[in-house]
């Protein structure tokens, strides 16, 4: 690590100047920049950044698209010590005011698109001095002045405690909750990706993955910057486009719906895949089914992991070895990872329980949540996922599901993911989501929605009866719903809570 942690100095210290970084595909005549670009860009940006009269540890949020300018924003922004809060541009008023004022920003960049919409949450942020516009053409806007800005700028000298950037829980289960990760948080999992993913200078990155995101943001491009590599950058994801880029590329990395819909497209061939050495999934589970299918289709095996805002990522399957379907891995060096059960005591290999989890990845609380905090984070330092799995008798993870999403019926504990599993196995299921819903006699009721390949393609009935051979009693659902689409966030995750919404008094009336 370099003698300075600002995570930008670590970064720095592996560019090759005359290499090539960025090389923007989805764009005719699209920009490609070198790495002595980005150091001018970023360095730009810091200047800007500090002529607005920021200090730092100030928060800079960004309300915009995905395009090239945000990664000199990112990177300019962690450089001159100012904590980097990213935002998704899909969010409501309400939401943007919560965040903005959460996070005491002073500084928020948007698309021109949005700027009525910040501007008027603006209003509503007391610590909030300034919104400039990323993309607009105005005099003396964001563009004209980076222009003119300095090209030099002496990173500022972080700790690996500082905090370089905010990222907020989903939400889901309630309020968002503000995660700050440090610079040494960040350099620590990206250090440990690119060894483990034996990322290097002479690899070729696709980018498809969002930028306000922790995905495509840190998981992804940390480890890319830190072995210097090129990235082919797209501002979007789009299968035609991918398709077209894989044959120049050696990794790629996305959520499984991206590779459900390359499966679902002509001309995604294993020779269009032939120079990849990695295809990547995360932040979502990845069926079976389309581990299989990938598998059959392109040679390739996908290199399933796992991890979350507040830690980074936590285990992967391995780069050369087995990689298990369903499984999400083996910890990464450098993480504690462990199971234990009700009482906090650690669980047996097979058994299931709470993943746990301690390491220099792992951040240190959620902001201003001490009462939170208390509970999130167990003695010697283990922070409670909330997640549910077990461990093998070889070390490799399996998720079972939430903690909040485990179903209680009858006194009895149904984990929804070992449902899913049977159901997706049948012919004709694309998906399933496995949820609790109410019920006047057993507490809860187990509700299976599912979405088949066609209408009619699969019966309720059918799939009682399969199950009922697989599957122990008090397992098998209530009822099974056919459904058109499963909702899901923006990173493809299955947002059950909508579900248990939309079904909720399915049986308040028996």
């Amino acid at each position: 690590m370099s003698s300075n942690s600002n995570i930008y100095a670590c970064f720095k210290a592996g560019f090759d100047p005359e290499a090539p970084f960025l090389d923007v595909i989805d764009v005719i005549d699209g920009d490609v920049y070198r790495y002595a670009d980005l150091d001018v860009l970023s360095a730009q940006v810091a200047n800007f950044l500090s002529g607005l009269g920021l200090v730092p540890g100030d928060c800079v949020s960004v309300v915009c698209k995905k395009s090239p300018e945000l990664l000199w924003l990112y990177l300019g922004c962690i450089r001159a010590g100012y904590v980097y809060h990213p935002l998704n541009a899909s969010y409501t008023e309400n939401e943007l005011a919560f965040f903005l004022r959460d996070a005491s920003t002073r500084v928020v960049f948007c698309d021109q698109s949005l700027e009525t919409r910040v501007a008027g949450v603006a209003r509503d942020c007391a610590a909030l001095k300034h919104v400039v516009c990323l993309d607009g053409e105005q005099r003396d806007g964001f563009r004209e002045r980076l222009a003119s800005a300095s090209r030099t700028f002496a990173t500022y000298r972080s700790s690996a405690d500082d905090v370089a950037a905010l990222i907020y829980s989903s939400g889901t289960t309630g309020t968002p909750k503000g995660i700050p990760l440090t610079h040494g948080n960040l350099y620590e999992n990206a250090f440990t990706l690119m060894e483990t993913w034996r990322f290097s200078r002479s690899d070729v990155l696709l980018h498809v993955l969002p930028l306000y995101h922790v995905h495509g943001l840190f998981v992804i491009l940390g480890p890319a910057l830190l072995a210097g590599m090129q990235i082919r950058f797209l501002s979007r994801f789009e299968p035609t486009s991918v398709i077209k880029a894989l044959p120049s590329v050696s990794i790629m990395a996305g959520v499984p719906t991206y590779y459900t819909r390359l499966l679902a497209t002509d001309g995604f061939t294993s020779e269009i895949c032939s120079k990849v050495r990695v295809f990547i999934s995360g932040s979502a589970p990845l069926s079976d089914k389309t581990f299989i299918s990938f598998k059959e289709r392109t040679q390739h095996t996908i290199l399933e992991r796992y991890g979350m805002s507040e830690t980074g990522i936590l285990t992967s399957n391995p780069l050369m070895g087995v990689r298990k379907p369903s499984s999400v891995g083996l910890p990464l060096k450098g993480v504690d990872l462990r199971i234990v059960d009700d009482k906090g005591s650690p669980a047996r290999a097979g058994s299931t329980g709470e993943i746990e989890v301690r390491g220099e990845n792992v951040f240190s609380g959620y902001q201003g949540l001490s009462e939170v905090n208390r509970d999130s984070f167990r003695e010697g330092g283990f922070f409670r996922t909330g997640d549910q799995g077990y461990l093998d008798e070889e070390g490799y993870l399996f998720i079972v599901g939430r903690s909040k999403d485990i179903i209680i019926t009858g006194g009895m504990n149904v984990y929804p993911k070992e449902i899913e599993r049977e159901i997706d196995a049948f012919p004709n299921v694309v998906e399933s989501a496995v949820f609790g819903v109410p019920h006047h006699d057993f507490g809860e009721a187990t509700i299976a929605a599912v979405v088949a390949e066609s209408h009619g393609g699969v019966q309720e009935t059918e799939l009682l009866i399969g199950l009922k051979r697989k599957l122990a009693g008090y397992k098998i659902p209530k009822r099974i719903l056919m459904v058109d689409e499963l909702p899901r966030n923006t990173m493809g995750k299955i947002q059950k809570t909508r579900l248990r919404e939309r079904f909720n008094d399915l049986f308040s009336k028996i």
